[in-house]
């Protein structure tokens, strides 16, 4: 769809006035204190030094930002090592347990951090982080900071990226098949999904794109959604599984149940073919990460700038309060065999500092990063700009849906993601065969 007119001033409005907060956020990192001073128990000269950092390909422009602002403050080099994001756990231990130590510093996805403290490939960071007030670890979102960090009441590291997913919308799409505000319910969702592709995919529009590629981070987080929303869970208090509780099995059957009437293939929609399909004004709805929000405004390839709404997740059954699904989420760690502990550490309290995280949040280019901390999440810039952006964050101060994340959790998440991918090809049973399946082994890996 190319923009009207008064749409494409309207965009040039909202990038400039983007790039602008951005200046002046960027204002409020440089007269921050420089990170080697901000009670690392270093002297803060770095200069000379190297660290190297491993994220994930949609961190890249992240990453390329905070090297770029930590090189000027502390005189250091940064070397940036850019992986898949369903690969960068495997690459960190890999590179630790063989012996080749080439990482310092590295943001994998906060489910594997237990795995990778249980292989010895990351440090525990408890008692610099108990040590360390300038940290402001209070200020962390609540219900972020202990999944993305804890492991038997041991820190391993600090949250980085405060990934959740929500419901985007676009408005021109639903107001062309008479849906007058967006599904409360996913019994809702999937009336519509089902009113829009009848309509317009003979025209190449679809109701919605579903994530459905076999990685946890994607089939596992459109099935997340859904628990969060049936009020379901992935462990008890104790930490017991409950994966084929009556919440889970009606989870997966809404998976099932929109799967055919989805942007074609969901098997094969993944972050890239999903965000594809938004932009290009092609999907009705889609569950995204909040900086999608910023990207719909920002990205030079958007044609839906202007024309998109966002709203919590749905619900469903007797379940009336929608919940934060935390199906990302991304935690800055340090190395196991680094020889650069005190680099690292000043990169690690630069990186998730409130102002940093204030200014990456509404950078052009976007920079995928969404808020950490309730300081950048109730900051001015992000309310001014994306409003609707911080209403729907807000969702995740209590109550939002973890991953499991102690040993064996990359495990547990990749064996319900095998099973599912079963499921939505036909070849897994019922819904509740599924996940019994699934409960039975994870009852033998997590206890």
């Amino acid at each position: 769809m190319t923009p009207t007119p008064a749409r494409g001033a309207r965009r040039r409005r909202i990038s400039a006035a983007v790039a602008s907060t951005t200046v002046a956020a960027l204002a409020l990192v440089a007269c921050a204190p420089a990170a080697g001073d901000a009670g690392t128990g270093d002297d803060g000269d770095f200069a000379g030094q190297t660290l190297n950092a491993l994220l994930i390909t949609s961190h890249e422009g992240a990453a390329n930002w905070l090297k770029e602002r930590f090189e000027a403050e502390t005189g250091a080099t940064v070397e940036l090592t850019i992986v898949p994001y369903d690969e960068i756990g495997s690459t960190l231990a890999l590179d630790q347990q063989s012996g080749a130590n080439t990482i310092d510093v590295a943001a994998p996805w906060y489910v594997s951090i237990g795995d990778l403290a249980a292989g010895g490939s990351i440090q525990d960071l408890t008692d610099w982080i108990e040590s360390t007030p300038s940290l402001q670890t209070d200020d962390f979102i609540p219900s972020i900071y202990d999944p993305y960090t804890l492991v038997d009441g041991r820190r391993y590291g600090l949250p980085f990226d405060g990934d959740t997913h929500v419901l985007f919308y676009n408005k021109a799409i639903l107001e062309r098949n008479g849906i007058t505000e967006p599904p409360t319910t996913w019994e809702e969702y999937l009336e519509d999904v089902e009113t829009i592709t009848a309509n317009e995919s003979a025209n190449g529009v679809y109701g919605a794109a579903i994530f459905g590629q076999k990685s946890p981070l994607i089939l596992g987080a459109a099935f997340a959604n859904r628990l969060a929303g049936f009020g379901g869970s992935f462990v008890d208090e104790s930490g017991r599984p409950t994966i084929n509780s009556p919440e889970a099995v009606a989870a997966a059957q809404a998976l099932v149940d929109v799967n055919d009437v989805a942007y074609p293939t969901p098997a094969e929609t993944d972050f890239g073919v999903g965000n594809g399909a938004w932009y290009d004004g092609k999907v009705g709805f889609i569950e995204n990460w909040t900086d999608l929000g910023v990207g719909s405004e920002t990205n030079p390839d958007s044609t839906v700038a202007g024309t998109w709404g966002v709203t919590t997740l749905p619900v469903g059954d007797d379940n009336t309060r929608s919940r934060a699904s935390l199906v990302a989420g991304f935690t800055w760690v340090i190395a196991a065999n680094t020889e650069k502990t005190e680099l690292a550490k000043a990169f690690i309290e630069f990186a998730t500092s409130s102002e940093v995280n204030s200014a990456l949040i509404v950078a052009d280019p976007q920079t995928g990063i969404d808020p950490n901390r309730q300081s950048s999440l109730e900051s001015a810039a992000y309310g001014e700009k994306y409003p609707e952006l911080q209403r729907v964050n807000r969702a995740t101060l209590s109550g939002s849906l973890a991953w499991p994340t102690g040993e064996n959790a990359s495990q547990a998440a990749q064996i319900l993601t095998d099973e599912l991918a079963k499921l939505l090809a036909g070849e897994g049973g019922t819904a509740q065969e599924t996940l019994d399946r699934v409960q039975a082994e994870w009852e033998k890996i997590l206890g």
